[in-house]
């Protein structure tokens, strides 16, 4: 054990008692939580504009906060724009977060002095935790990569804005830095292209242990390290490569290609970050769940997925949900966000406690004739099928084709990039349309029925999904493909990388 991991070790234990204390009694958490953020939000226009002094409970609250998305709140982030304080939260925010939304253009999401402890001090302690957790923290004694975007800024009404991982990456404390690649100079570059080659160019002869980053752009940078360097694996490479930190997608679709680019299997850590707070993460090493952040200046709201477009949709605290329901999740907080929808759904595992899976996105479905199959759904199927058959895919999505080019009823069809075709496609999509099967019972009855016939799968020449990313100017970063869409947009744009 080296010396920082030694320093280092009875502070994570210290982390991970703190955790089990919170997330044993995490309904309480979330009760001082909410009057926290009540007795802030009565000082703020928000406020006064919606009763906070009434409120005195949870059914209150419901009462008289509505559901927002992006576009309910935008009227209030205009206001902090123009120079006007107290708006959401008190004062202005520190930060503005700068994300693309899908129907609002770029959006503007507020954070405070307050709540940048949820997005840093989070990151940190599931870090600490898993490390007491499991003894192994040889990876604070070598170098770590986040692979994020630019930290540059500029400034909206005066506020400084920039991308959430580059907001991140100005909190990270002085004694962490030493340890931090890429740099600063590097890390700025917008070309994801240039960029990785540039990481590549300063990591190649360090001793890198940790690696952080979203599972397809961190393949993109095993092989241009193997490319680089002529080795067969990473690990021949980077011999103390022990850590693995992603979000934002699931991993196991990609996992089998990543080890076999990395040459043994690592160690991995889970998180649920989004520029709305640090919702979730993997608080045990030998389970995918994710424990709910009760305690962090969130209080989190619960509404079952199929409501979320009703004008009156149920709205569950943490107390009343159930396990196994598809909920949107609506998150209230420090940075001044109320009954905010953020487009997520989750479903809970554990209630002892509170550990979510993230199933999809509230708008990320196909359901073009009653099916509604979800993101989580798609992709058990997928990873089930593939593992039982040695196939590895690199990346996929799914889209109606409700009128077939050759007649006949309407039916999924499934872009895939796979590392290398199965010889037996027509087998394979068998078999998955069976998993699918097993996953819907909605999907089920419309195969059975004859309505949809078997799914179809479409193969995608290699690279297929980076370049696409690359004509939407999304290459790398925090950048996701969504893995299921409702109409043909992206399988429209796809039909140019078939195989």
């Amino acid at each position: 054990m080296g010396f920082r991991a030694s320093i280092i070790r009875p502070i994570a234990k210290i982390v991970a008692r703190r955790i089990d204390r919170w997330s044993a009694e995490a309904v309480a958490a979330q009760q001082k939580v909410f009057e926290q953020l009540i007795a802030t939000g009565r000082r703020t226009a928000f406020g006064q504009e919606h009763g906070f002094e009434r409120i005195q409970s949870y059914e209150a609250f419901r009462a008289q906060v509505p559901i927002r998305d992006y576009e309910g709140i935008r009227p209030y982030i205009e206001r902090i724009k123009q120079g006007e304080a107290d708006v959401l939260w008190r004062g202005f925010p520190k930060y503005f977060a700068k994300t693309s939304g899908t129907t609002s253009g770029v959006k503007y999401i507020p954070l405070t002095q307050d709540s940048l402890p949820n997005h840093f001090g989070t990151a940190r302690n599931a870090l600490f935790n898993f490390y007491a957790r499991t003894g192994k923290g040889g990876w604070l004694d070598g170098k770590m990569i986040f692979l994020s975007g630019s930290p540059e800024m500029d400034k909206v009404g005066g506020i400084l804005t920039g991308r959430l991982s580059g907001i991140v990456n100005h909190q990270v404390p002085a004694w962490l830095r030493t340890n931090q690649l890429p740099s600063y100079a590097t890390n700025c570059i917008e070309d994801w292209e240039t960029k990785v080659e540039r990481i590549v160019e300063e990591t190649l002869r360090e001793d890198m242990r940790l690696i952080s980053g979203i599972p397809p752009w961190v393949q993109m940078y095993y092989e241009r390290l193997l490319e680089r360097s002529g080795k067969k694996y990473v690990k021949d490479i980077f011999p103390n490569y022990s850590m693995f930190v992603y979000g934002g997608v699931n991993f196991e679709p990609y996992r089998a290609q990543l080890e076999a680019l990395v040459g043994k299997r690592i160690d991995s850590l889970e998180t649920y970050p989004a520029s709305e707070g640090f919702i979730a993460f993997q608080d045990q090493p030998d389970s995918n769940a994710l424990l709910l952040n009760a305690y962090s200046g969130i209080f989190f709201e619960f509404v079952p997925a199929e409501e979320i477009f009703n004008e009156q949709p149920t709205r569950l605290s943490l107390a009343e949900v159930e396990l196994g329901v598809n909920y949107a999740l609506i998150i209230n907080n420090n940075a001044g966000l109320w009954g905010y929808n953020i487009g997520d759904t989750v479903q809970f595992v554990s209630k002892n406690p509170y550990r979510i899976i993230v199933s999809g996105r509230v708008k990320h479905f196909i359901s073009a004739f009653g099916e509604h199959v979800i993101g989580k759904e798609v992709e058990e199927a997928l990873l089930t099928v593939a593992n039982a058959t040695g196939v590895r895919v690199v990346e996929f999505t799914v889209a109606p084709q409700i009128v077939p080019p050759g007649g006949g009823a309407p039916y999924h069809e499934w872009f895939i990039e796979f590392d290398e075709i199965p010889h037996q496609l027509a087998t394979f999509a068998a078999r998955l349309d069976a998993a699918m099967v097993q996953q819907n019972i909605y999907y089920e009855d419309l195969i059975k029925g004859g309505i949809l016939q078997p799914l179809k799968i479409t193969p995608l020449q290699r690279n297929a999904f980076r370049e696409y990313m690359k004509t939407l100017g999304k290459l790398g970063g925090q950048n996701k493909v969504p893995r299921l869409s409702n109409d043909r947009k992206i399988a429209e744009a796809l039909e140019a990388f078939k195989h």
